[in-house]
């Protein structure tokens, strides 16, 4: 096979992300609820009974389905069952921008109105309770900013020998910024933070 049919079979193609299939893919919801005449943020604290990650605070969401259409529908559907809300209550979705981390998975946040709050029921199965923050504190408060530093850990049986500089080969271990926001005695960090920093940096533009 030459050069021009073996680039024939790629011209055509739409670039993804390298190994998606193997990444576990989420999608979730950053809900905006009216208080009082007031943007709020609600979230939800994780039922201690959950497996992944429990007490942790996050955005109403979940792993995409295989029958999901799209990741916009998984944050519809993970927000009504977490929160026993209607469909037609969740309005004026947009995209945010994607993650992908090192963890191999893929997270597709959204924005949103969510309407009527008063009607949530949480799912105690999963969420411990909801609760929301005043937009306007959150983009007059900068996070607080803690690095976690990554070590590499060859395996005991890695050939070393196949390498240039062999067990002295210079690895680059890399670190990343975790962020922090506290309110009311709630903690907000991890990949929840990360999706609100982002947030609030577009709506500060």
């Amino acid at each position: 096979m030459n050069a021009s049919n073996i680039l024939a079979k790629l011209e055509n193609r739409t670039p993804s992300i390298m190994g998606q299939l193997s990444y576990k893919q989420s999608a979730v919801l950053l809900p905006l609820i009216s208080i009082q005449d007031e943007t709020h943020i609600l979230f939800e604290v994780r039922s201690m009974s959950m497996r992944s990650q429990p007490g942790d605070i996050c955005f109403p969401g979940g792993r995409i389905d295989p029958e999901d259409p799209s990741p916009k529908h998984t944050a519809i559907r993970e927000t009504t069952e977490e929160l026993g809300v209607n469909e037609n209550a969740i309005e004026n979705i947009v995209p945010l921008d994607y993650i992908v981390n090192d963890n191999r998975r893929i997270i597709y946040p959204f924005a949103g109105t969510l309407l009527h709050p008063e009607k949530i029921v949480p799912n105690e199965a999963e969420v411990a309770e909801v609760f929301t923050v005043p937009l306007n504190y959150l983009l007059k408060t900068e996070p607080e900013i803690y690095k976690v530093h990554f070590q590499v850990q060859p395996e005991e049986d890695f050939p070393f020998d196949r390498i240039v500089g062999g067990e002295n080969y210079k690895w680059n271990a890399g670190h990343i910024d975790e962020l922090f926001y506290q309110y009311d005695g709630k903690v907000i960090w991890g990949l929840t933070a990360k999706i609100l920093t982002h947030f609030l940096q577009l709506i500060k533009q």
